[in-house]
């Protein structure tokens, strides 16, 4: 019987999941690949043996959903903190695009645009879909206060202009005025959704 760390056995094995998917995080940080995300790279990291990793997700594609599922969080928790900041429905919306550009500039998004060109991408869709519901809540709150008719719909048009920006950033554009830009672009359009 292996030695446990952890008071009991369901402890030891929620510290050797999260211990997992740390690892996985860890290497798609590092890598900027999905490819790097192997079982035996991740067994390396946390000192089990390849095959205990069987034990807790039965294939790479479970592995790579419990880190969309573990990051989402931490993303969407800085984006949050940062809209909550905001005093209006403007500047939460300023606010969104500029949490997401400041997660490029930090790095966080490396995990993203690593899992959406893995081998495995068709099979994290649903993961990656719940991810982006949740990045999206918060900016369909704030067009709701606005009196936006179809929030969803606007958010993800804005989402758009969002995902343009981050592309932009990805490729080299400077962060302060493709942030800036694309921070103005997104209030400007909220003037389409007054009533006239």
């Amino acid at each position: 019987m292996p030695k446990i760390s952890a008071s009991t056995v369901a402890d030891h094995r929620a510290q050797q999941y999260r211990a997992l998917v740390t690892a996985a995080r860890e290497l798609l940080e590092a890598e900027g690949d999905g490819a790097a995300v192997t079982f035996a790279a991740v067994a390396r990291r946390t000192g089990l043996a390849r095959n205990s990793v069987y034990k807790y997700f039965p294939d790479r594609a479970a592995l790579l959903a419990a880190v969309v599922h573990e990051s989402t969080p931490l993303w969407t928790e800085r984006i949050a903190a940062a809209m909550a900041a905001a005093r209006t429905p403007e500047q939460q919306v300023a606010a969104y695009v500029r949490a997401q550009c400041e997660l490029v500039r930090d790095g966080e998004h490396r995990i993203a645009r690593a899992l959406a060109g893995d081998r495995d991408a068709v099979a994290l869709r649903e993961a990656a879909g719940d991810a982006h519901r949740e990045l999206l809540s918060p900016l369909v709150a704030a067009l709701s206060e606005l009196g936006d008719r179809a929030p969803l719909r606007t958010a993800q048009l804005l989402q758009g202009l969002v995902n343009a920006a981050v592309t932009a950033l990805e490729s080299g554009a400077p962060y302060r005025p493709t942030t800036e830009r694309a921070t103005a672009l997104a209030v400007a359009a909220l003037a389409a959704l007054r009533p006239r």
